[in-house]
């Protein structure tokens, strides 16, 4: 317990960088980990209401987070190509550079980075393994990687030369998903152990660019 206790402590020291009282660079805390989710979320949780959910905020405060990063110019609202009368939110590429040069986050990154590849491996399944508990405790689910998730179905294989074509389809939406899209994070996300092997596309997809 006490060694428990320490790393929770320390994760909660580290959690300093991106909880912060006022604003950085013209940001409070919630806008920057609404600009930061959207960033990485795929088309199907870019919306205002799967926004509001994963920053446990109300429909209200999200929006006004939305409109907040619109007035800067760090994002825009576009038709949902699956449900035209949906919006969905897309960081730009001034959003974008903004993050890069000054998410709060950045620091804590480079220094997890630093520890070296099994490291970060270690570090990341250890956390998602906390993750998964209070997710139990707590009945809920968090946002997670695409590519664990048991919506995500294979397609029929195949690349084009210097890109990759849609070869998953996924089962919530009934939709296809690009192998890049399956990097991205899904707040419909449900953890299955049997998923496509992710791993044997972007072993075809480097070979196809190669070519």
């Amino acid at each position: 317990m006490p060694l428990a206790r320490e790393a929770v402590e320390l994760l909660v020291q580290a959690a300093r960088a991106w909880y912060f009282e006022g604003n950085q660079h013209g940001l409070r805390d919630r806008e920057w980990m609404a600009l930061r989710f959207l960033g990485r979320a795929n088309r199907f949780s870019r919306t205002p209401s799967a926004l509001a959910g994963f920053i446990g905020a109300t429909r209200a405060t999200a929006s006004q987070i939305v409109k907040t990063l619109e007035s800067k110019s760090f994002l825009v609202r576009k038709p949902s190509q699956e449900d035209k009368r949906s919006v969905v939110l897309h960081v730009t590429p001034q959003g974008e550079k903004c993050l890069n040069q000054h998410d709060p986050i950045n620091h804590v990154l480079n220094a997890v980075n630093s520890l070296g590849t099994e490291e970060c491996v270690r570090l990341r399944d250890s956390l998602r393994e906390v993750l998964n508990h209070l997710d139990a405790a707590h009945q809920r689910l968090d946002a997670s990687i695409c590519r664990d998730c048991m919506f995500l179905a294979e397609r029929s294989p195949g690349t084009g030369k210097g890109r990759t074509t849609a070869e998953f389809m996924c089962r919530l939406y009934r939709a296809p998903v690009s192998l890049e899209e399956t990097e991205l994070l899904c707040t419909s996300f449900e953890r299955t152990r049997d998923r496509p092997k992710i791993e044997d596309h972007f072993d075809r997809a480097r070979v196809a660019s190669q070519g």
